[in-house]
């Protein structure tokens, strides 16, 4: 985890399962990122997911569950506790392990200009990558929910976007994006019904009224359940505990004569926030975090792999040999299968690439074509350097893929396995479904944006290598087919029709994107 950043992307849906379950295939169909938890609320009206690993993989998983919701959520009519302005809501970076905090910032910008570009969408940067004061607070940039942002947005120059359009999205209004550090999202639930006590709590702890130190409070109604909510933002959770907290709102509700219904925790928390409940509750003395089993557990784990690093500097590039995994396919098990076989084309076509790309950086460019001879040694190289950073990106999620793509038909297979009685058994069928859809997508997806960089590298290479290079035409054709094939077969079995008509749509741009490629061998 020495590079990883967490993103906890929000969406203005609570109330439909098939949604959020797309956006989270979404997350899965990218190689390198790890879902890690899923909440939905229906009387916020909210979804929320987090999902962590690689800084670009992490961005791309952003971006597509932006598209995706763009297509899926309409907040024209839209009604929910949680305040909003966008379909995707927030998307929010936090840097884990080595990463820093610039650098979710550059990732933060990244994306934002991506979504404004691409699905024209208004962005506003938000927390440590605000580019002004004004603009750090979510809450000053959601103030008025829509219709507010929208009059400021019209009104006054200084609330135009950081990025995209300077006009509200008609169906998914705006998205706020942004870096920061881990925060708590804590609610703290009451036995009352009136609105208006959890507003006064709310006002009465968080920290722009005088309250608790990094505290953000909100009173919100439940009427599902016949609560009312006090929902809070720890954003030091160090110099502000849950503990304190939770404290500071039971005191405030038995002055008003109101008992607690319990609490509940948004999201994942970091360890050393319960530990510090722990601590406070239990008066404990002189304790420490590595009393706890499972920390004692992962540092012995720790020293152990850096043991191992050390007795051996020999990478492995694959977890199976390629006759293993030849026997694997071989086996008359429907898994792996023909989307494994892809990715793994996919993988290979990239490597190639990379071979060109490597060959030809480490000579100096000789008189082959008139292109190469109006192109200086510098930047030939510079050339070959990008392009090469790129496809090993790409050989990299293609293996991903092949992993990815067993595992999601093997969760078809246990979904079909459900008893016939259990009433959830539809619902578990195409939630999989889903998954084995955008797995292969994306193995197309990728496939497409190998093909258009070899075709870049043609007329870059040496002579030596320019039956490499066809060889790896031929196979990221093999890998696009092979992509397409088993999305269109998966499709089949999905009912919900945003959804459909989003895949369909992409479907379309990777067909015309394969003749492109016929084009070229």
């Amino acid at each position: 985890m020495d590079g990883w950043v967490e993103c906890i992307p929000n969406f203005s849906e609570g109330r439909q399962p098939s949604t959020v379950r797309a956006l989270v295939a979404v997350v899965r169909a990218v190689p390198g990122v790890f879902l890690l938890g899923e909440e939905m609320d229906a009387d916020h009206h909210r979804a929320v997911l987090t999902f962590a690993g690689e800084p670009d993989a992490v961005a791309e998983a952003a971006f597509q569950c932006a598209r995706l919701a763009a297509d899926l959520i309409d907040l024209r009519g839209h009604e929910g506790a949680h305040p909003r302005v966008g379909a995707t809501d927030v998307i929010p970076f936090v840097p884990l392990g080595d990463v820093s905090m610039d650098s979710c910032v550059d990732l933060a910008r990244e994306v934002g200009e991506r979504i404004g570009r691409e699905l024209h969408i208004p962005i506003f940067l938000y927390e440590r990558a605000a580019p002004t004061p004004e603009r750090i607070n979510l809450e000053a940039i959601r103030r008025g929910g829509l219709d507010g942002l929208r009059s400021r947005m019209d009104t006054d120059a200084t609330w135009a976007p950081d990025y995209g359009p300077a006009c509200l999205h008609p169906t998914a209004g705006a998205t706020v994006v942004g870096a920061r550090p881990p925060l708590i999202a804590f609610n703290v639930n009451l036995q009352a019904e009136d609105v208006g006590i959890a507003k006064s709590i709310a006002q009465a702890v968080r920290s722009s009224n005088g309250g608790l130190p990094y505290v953000k409070a909100l009173g919100l109604a439940l009427p599902s359940r016949r609560l009312v909510q006090v929902s809070m933002n720890l954003t030091h959770y160090q110099q502000t505990p849950m503990y304190a907290a939770f404290e500071a709102v039971r005191r405030e509700a038995a002055q008003r004569g109101v008992t607690l219904a319990g609490s509940e925790i948004i999201g994942l928390i970091p360890q050393q926030a319960l530990l510090h409940v722990a601590a406070s509750s239990l008066m404990l003395e002189c304790f420490d975090q590595s009393q706890v089993l499972e920390s004692r557990i992962e540092m012995v784990r720790a020293e152990h792999v850096d043991t191992l690093h050390e007795r051996s500097s020999v990478p492995y590039l694959f977890n199976e040999s390629v006759p293993s995994f030849v026997d694997a396919v071989s086996a008359g098990t429907p898994s792996p299968g023909g989307g494994s076989v892809a990715a793994l084309v996919g993988a290979l076509a990239a490597a190639l690439g990379v071979m060109a790309c490597r060959i030809g950086a480490g000579t100096p460019y000789e008189k082959h074509s008139p292109a190469r001879e109006q192109v200086a040694v510098d930047e030939l190289r510079q050339q070959w350097k990008s392009l090469e950073h790129r496809l090993v990106e790409l050989a990299s999620a293609f293996t991903s893929l092949i992993q990815q793509d067993a595992d999601a038909y093997s969760g078809v297979l246990q979904a079909y396995r459900l008893p016939k009685a259990y009433v959830g058994r539809s619902l578990a069928i195409e939630e999989k479904f889903v998954a084995a859809t955008m797995v292969p997508l994306r193995t197309a997806e990728l496939a497409r944006e190998v093909g258009s960089l070899l075709a870049a590298l043609q007329p870059l290479i040496k002579p030596s290598v320019g039956s490499d290079l066809r060889v790896g035409l031929f196979m990221v054709i093999a890998a696009l087919e092979g992509g397409l094939e088993n999305t269109r077969t998966n499709l089949k079995q999905i009912t919900n029709q945003l959804l459909e008509k989003e895949i369909t749509d992409r479907l379309t741009v990777l067909e015309q994107g394969l003749v492109d490629l016929k084009g070229l061998c």
